[in-house]
């Protein structure tokens, strides 16, 4: 019974929404990365991106579990849509990274649609409060819409994968209506 009381206890947690530690208006920390984009190494620059567009950068536990390989499959079914906005999208995990690779490019994941970065020691996470407390060492499931200037204009953090794609793709849309682009 007390397993159980346990195990409710976790689920109902993780399914309930938590906090972003970085705010809507914060500025958010730039940061450079090696990852996979469809398999093939890349150095990926926020900095960089930033020049484009908004940056949507979703943290995510680890490749090849459940619900990141959900995750990344309903980004990569929607990155039309926000190439459409002008948004750049990339992954961010500390969890298994000997799979990154061929995460990157499976076409039930990524697809090899967009990059996804490896944060091997957390330092990125740290800086975004997303490190996974009931994993240490991963990456909690968190998800920043980041606008040009560097503006954090939508953080969402919720373990349940099934509405990051959503959150931010609402938020890309309204930093555009509101910055008039």
């Amino acid at each position: 019974m007390k397993r159980f009381a346990v195990a409710l206890a976790l689920t109902a947690f993780a399914a309930t929404p938590a906090l972003a530690a970085l705010k809507e208006g914060a500025k958010a920390p730039d940061f450079s990365a090696k990852g996979f984009l469809a398999g093939k190494p890349i150095s990926f620059s926020l900095a960089e991106a930033r020049k484009k567009g908004p940056v949507v950068v979703y943290f995510f536990p680890a490749a090849e579990t459940k619900g990141c390989n959900l995750e990344a499959h309903l980004f990569a079914e929607a990155m039309d849509d926000f190439k459409a906005q002008g948004a750049t999208v990339i992954g961010v995990t500390a969890g298994n990274l000997d799979k990154l690779q061929s995460f990157s490019a499976d076409t039930e994941k990524c697809s090899g649609k967009f990059p996804v970065a490896a944060d091997p020691d957390l330092s990125i996470a740290k800086q975004y409060d997303a490190t996974l407390a009931l994993r240490p060492g991963w990456s909690n499931r968190t998800s920043y819409v980041i606008a040009p200037d560097g503006t954090i204009v939508d953080a969402y953090s919720n373990l349940a994968a099934d509405n990051h794609v959503t959150e931010t793709m609402n938020a890309v849309k309204a930093w555009k209506a509101k910055a008039g682009k």
